[in-house]
């Protein structure tokens, strides 16, 4: 418990620092203007929205190894942190192509991936929550779990594959930003893991509590 009270005052101390980064360190960017700030969000909620789906994948396949519920519900904390996740990358994604393309949505390799990803784990917490009787609900889960990830390196790579306008921003040269925007970029990206961790963290503590006092329901009216 300590450790989780540690991390929660380090995560909030970052995401402060990377704040001030934000607007009062980094420079504003000479096309785009202070719109351009949207990016220091969007890029780690994208970012670690991969990572939680990337859990999820894991996790599916502890699950499906070994059936252990604790992969399990690792599994649904993930997910739905990667859902909040994608829908606000969507949002600041085209409030920033209003901005830069002059559009609010364009059917781009990009974008195109990453709503079908945004459906996919959707989907996904649907089936979590469907009239299936326990284990054969988790076991769909986890497959739909692992086959979901497909979607998630495609959607990193759609911009290099395909003539996509989304910027490249994890390119050799480092996205054309000077580097108060890349140091500005690293830790807002730090700060934002830490709050992922924690998300995960609380959300699979309260699925535990909830599985013990479902258990104990169930002894008490057999």
């Amino acid at each position: 418990m300590p450790f989780f009270f540690i991390l929660a005052a380090l995560t909030w101390a970052a995401l402060l620092v990377s704040q001030g980064m934000v607007w009062l360190y980094a420079p504003v960017e000479a096309s785009m203007g202070p719109v351009q700030k949207i990016f220091y969000l969007h890029l780690p909620l994208a970012w670690w929205a991969f990572m939680a789906f990337f859990a999820v994948f894991v996790a599916s396949i502890g699950f499906l190894w070994t059936r252990r519920p604790a992969w399990d519900r690792l599994a649904a904390a993930s997910a739905e942190v990667g859902v909040v996740f994608t829908l606000l990358v969507l949002i600041t994604g085209s409030m920033w192509g209003r901005a830069s393309w002059n559009t609010w949505w364009t059917w781009d390799p990009r974008l195109t991936t990453a709503l079908v990803m945004c459906f996919a784990y959707s989907a996904y917490l649907a089936l979590r929550q469907a009239w299936i009787p326990s284990p054969r609900r988790e076991v769909l889960c986890a497959v739909l779990g692992v086959l979901a990830f497909a979607d998630v390196p495609l959607v990193f790579v759609s911009a290099r594959l395909w003539r996509s306008i989304h910027p490249a921003v994890f390119a050799s040269s480092g996205g054309g930003m000077p580097g108060e925007m890349l140091s500005t970029v690293a830790v807002c990206l730090l700060a934002w893991g830490g709050l992922t961790g924690l998300m995960i963290t609380h959300r699979y503590r309260q699925l535990q509590v909830q599985a013990r006092l479902d258990r104990l329901l169930a002894e008490r009216y057999r």
